[in-house]
């Protein structure tokens, strides 16, 4: 009956949205139907959205979005887009984590943090990735950045003044220049960061005759140094050598105060915690490409290096004060974490007079992670010392046909991965994992014309979601004397099946898809009765299933144009360990509104949304999300921009499980509220682009 209903529920909505749309709009008839990703909509005003089969394209160049200070935050504007509140994460709704390529290379959330704004043409949100790809992961946000063909000079100075619980600043430079055959581009950001975060969890243990809750506050002290540089030089007009360096270097300083209420059995105690914690994160990221067009066969040849180190370390001081008597000394703890990540890789595409294409290429990928920890016990005056090592190589190969067969324009490939894991403790005589596994993915893609302006897609895909590095170190974060946040060195990569039709009009679409998953990951608590110790971690969960609707329905009327998202998503998430619960289908919304007003102003507003979300074992609140901001241009030099995010403060998140007899009750306070002053003035003349590069590193978002 729930299904019924929902199914209803969609279709009365499908209904209304079309109306809307086709009511608001009156467009020239185009042709929609190809296999290539490009936008729907060209015009003399260039729309800031478009939209092809549900794939949303922005142009960031020329719209207002160019003022927000750091790539991770423009992501977050975008449709289906969702940012973790550490802004270490991506996800797409109903996709999971992302793919990010930058230029066509793979790319991780360091090399996003370490992008200038400045820099970025476009962004793409690619939801049927082809096997080219990669197996790693179900969606594709593509960023295509800014360059030259004609010889000339450009930089960009900007500065943005952000005012949340504390105050913020974002200072950057961006440079480009292009002589003859040679390019050069150059950025250097330095940000003053003070950001603060809050949550507490209230848990029962009925079997132990435990209950707990705590309250944690931390304000962070953040210097934050992110440059890079690149060399282009075009050997002819099909061939050219690439170099390139990205760089984040981070220095936090922050305090952890927690307020902790336990009861276990008859006794009580009522503790605060205060930590004092010294941190830095330091990635840089190298890029050796070439490309050589063999004309006499019509073949691309590409081949390429990339290598990459992550460099973290987190000294923490913990006291401890119970029942309001005094503080004393509990721990020390100093924890070590870092990865040294090496690839190269080789591509080659050749065309036939047919109007067929056949790609295909291979990958090597090495990654050494080391895990440091060091603790000393006040209590008992002792040091414990850990030292993990973890080794990873892959080894992998692909191979893709696309073309169009009669007016059936297709796509079919797939790749093949071979892995070889190690993990072991210094102190132990056996390694501790020993992993050697070979995976399958196939892809394939066909789309159907209908007329001119309408299409039907469907396409099935197979992919893998491997836990970042980071997740699987031996590193843990003490909260209180009762509880801890731990890493999981035994996370195993998910695998999911996907299936998916869409129907393309115009520029609107609607996409109906089924995902099956085995091995998903998500948040676990466990019990040690004998430490008297809480611990939160990520686990392998059995499985997890997903129906899912989604509508991407743009449109313009006179000065104003906006797209808008729905997605209805039915969830359902299952393992022993959990209390399963109904699940229930929920709604993700978004609108993007851009406005553009007279003597160029551009003003836009911004939301979105989620309902109520039960998924099985996980419930969680629904939220309402609000932005705006008001841009204006002076002389063609300067540009000026003031934006609020989050107006109205829906800054809670909750969350409810039942996790091995464990009933908890979280809550998550994000600051997101926030006024931005956003000053840019630019000098010299740049155009259109010729710099290339590809990424060689296939797993480097888990870097991290």
């Amino acid at each position: 009956m729930k299904i019924y209903f929902f199914l209803k529920i969609i279709l009365f909505v499908l209904l209304f949205c079309f109306s809307i749309a086709g009511y608001a709009q009156v467009e020239t008839p185009k042709d929609s139907i190809s296999n290539q990703l490009n936008e729907v909509l060209i015009t003399a005003d260039k729309k800031a959205f478009s939209n092809q089969n549900g794939n949303i394209k922005v142009d960031v160049a020329n719209s207002i979005y160019n003022s927000i200070p750091n790539a991770v935050d423009l992501l977050a504007k975008l449709p289906t887009v969702q940012i973790s509140s550490d802004k270490e994460s991506i996800t797409v709704i109903g996709k999971g984590s992302p793919l990010i390529y930058i230029d066509n290379q793979k790319v991780g959330i360091n090399d996003l943090n370490a992008l200038s704004v400045a820099d970025i043409k476009t962004i793409e949100i690619i939801k049927n990735p082809s096997s080219k790809y990669e197996a790693e992961g179900r969606a594709v946000i593509l960023v295509t950045r800014k360059f030259s063909k004609k010889d000339s000079f450009r930089t960009e100075i900007s500065e943005v003044a952000s005012f949340k619980k504390r105050y913020n600043n974002y200072l950057g430079f961006n440079s480009n220049f292009k002589k003859n055959k040679v390019e050069w581009k150059a950025n250097f950001n330095y940000n003053k960061l003070q950001p603060w975060e809050s949550h507490s969890i209230k848990y029962q243990i009925p079997q132990a005759n435990i209950a707990s809750d705590y309250d944690v506050s931390a304000f962070t002290k953040r210097d934050q140094f992110v440059f890079g540089g690149g060399l282009f030089y075009k050997i002819n007009e099909d061939d050219y050598f690439s170099i390139s360096m990205n760089s984040k270097l981070q220095n936090d300083s922050f305090d952890i105060n927690t307020t902790t209420y336990n009861k276990n059995n008859n006794e009580e105690n009522k503790v605060i915690t205060w930590t004092d914690n010294q941190s830095k994160k330091n990635f840089v990221n190298s890029l050796l490409n070439y490309q050589k067009k063999i004309k006499s066969i019509d073949t691309q040849f590409f081949t390429g290096l990339q290598y990459s180190n992550f460099d973290q370390g987190l000294f923490t001081a913990v006291k401890d004060n119970y029942n309001d008597t005094q503080f004393g000394l509990t721990q020390i703890r100093d924890q070590k974490f870092k990865i040294n990540y090496f690839s190269g890789r080789i591509d080659i595409d050749k065309k036939f007079k047919n109007e067929m294409k056949l790609e295909f290429g291979g990958l090597y990928a090495s990654a050494n992670s080391k895990s440091d920890v060091a603790v000393f016990y006040a209590a008992t005056n002792e040091n414990e010392l850990s030292f993990y090592d973890f080794k990873e190589g892959n080894l992998s190969g692909y191979t893709q046909l696309s073309g169009k067969i009669k007016k059936i324009d297709f796509s079919v490939g797939f790749r093949v991965e071979n892995s070889n894991v190690t993990g072991k403790f210094k102190t132990d005589e056996l390694p501790l994992l020993d992993k050697k596994y070979t995976n399958f993915f196939p892809k394939m893609q066909f789309s159907f014309p209908i007329d001119s302006v309408k299409s039907i897609s469907v396409n099935y895909a197979k992919s893998i979601s491997r836990p970042n590095y980071s997740s699987l170190s031996q590193g843990s974060t003490y909260i209180n004397p009762y509880f801890l946040y731990t890493r999981n060195i035994n996370l195993i990569p998910t695998i999911t099946d996907e299936i998916a039709a869409s129907f393309q009009y115009h520029d609107k679409s609607v996409k109906l898809s089924f995902t099956k998953s085995s091995n998903p990951v998500y948040n676990s608590f466990s019990f040690d009765d004998q430490k008297n110790i809480m611990t939160f971690k990520d686990i392998n969960f059995n499985k997890s299933s997903g129906l899912s609707l989604d509508f991407t329905l743009p449109f313009t009327y006179k000065f104003w144009t906006t797209t808008n998202s729905l997605a209805f998503i039915l969830e359902k998430i299952e393992d022993e360990s959990a209390a399963f619960v109904a699940s229930e289908p929920y709604l993700y919304y978004s609108s993007n509104n851009e406005f553009k007003l007279p003597k160029e102003y551009v003003f836009t507003l911004n939301f979105w949304g989620l309902t109520k979300q039960n998924t099985g074992v996980f419930e969680t609140n629904p939220r309402l999300i609000v932005d705006m901001a008001v841009s204006k241009a002076f002389l063609k030099k300067w540009r000026f921009t003031v934006s609020c995010n989050n107006m109205f403060k829906n800054n809670i998140e909750t969350e409810k499980f039942t996790i091995n007899a464990i009933n908890s009750k979280a809550r998550y306070v994000v600051d997101n509220h926030e006024i931005l002053i956003s000053i840019k003035y630019a000098f010299g003349k740049i155009k259109e682009t010729e710099f290339k590069e590809r990424n060689i590193d296939e797993n480097q978002n888990r870097i991290r």
